[in-house]
């Protein structure tokens, strides 16, 4: 097939979301997709941070692999999305990494901050079920069949 990415592998995607019906959505698309991959969940930007600088109950680093690609939401407890991004692109060791911003958000001011902060990409979720799980296939089809993403190593 024509454009598409023949150095695909499994891709581990970090899905930070405090909505757990949110969380059991983008699980049960991808579940269903026919790219295999490893999702992992954490519920607020404390908990995203911890796990990809593998501290405290992520340190195993075999159990909490570096992330290929971050799902992000915006609006959540303790570290909303913003702050995590604008941390992931301040550490050497992230940056690389494929953060997309996943949010109920529609605002123009958060597409644009996002954007700003350094987003990949920006993903309004569709409120209608058919939407939202059509949005999550299209992103996994590009950044995990098209798009190469960055090795996990620096050279």
């Amino acid at each position: 097939m024509a454009g598409i990415n023949k150095h695909f592998k499994e891709a581990v995607i970090l899905l930070v979301e405090d909505s757990p019906a949110d969380q059991e959505l983008v699980r049960r698309v991808m579940e269903r997709s026919k790219i295999r991959n490893e999702l992992l969940i954490v519920e607020d930007g404390v908990e995203a941070m911890a796990y990809l600088k593998n501290e405290g109950k992520y340190s195993d680093t075999s159990r909490f692999p570096k992330p290929d690609l971050v799902l992000l939401d915006i609006n959540m407890p303790r570290m909303d999305g913003k702050q995590v991004l604008s941390e992931i692109r301040r550490d050497p060791g992230l940056k690389s990494v494929p953060v997309i911003i996943l949010t109920t958000s529609t605002s123009e001011k958060d597409v644009f901050e996002a954007y700003h902060l350094g987003a990949n990409a920006f993903i309004s979720k569709p409120v209608d079920f058919e939407g939202f799980t059509d949005a999550i296939r299209q992103m996994e089809s590009f950044w995990l069949m098209v798009a190469t993403l960055p090795p996990k190593t620096v050279f």
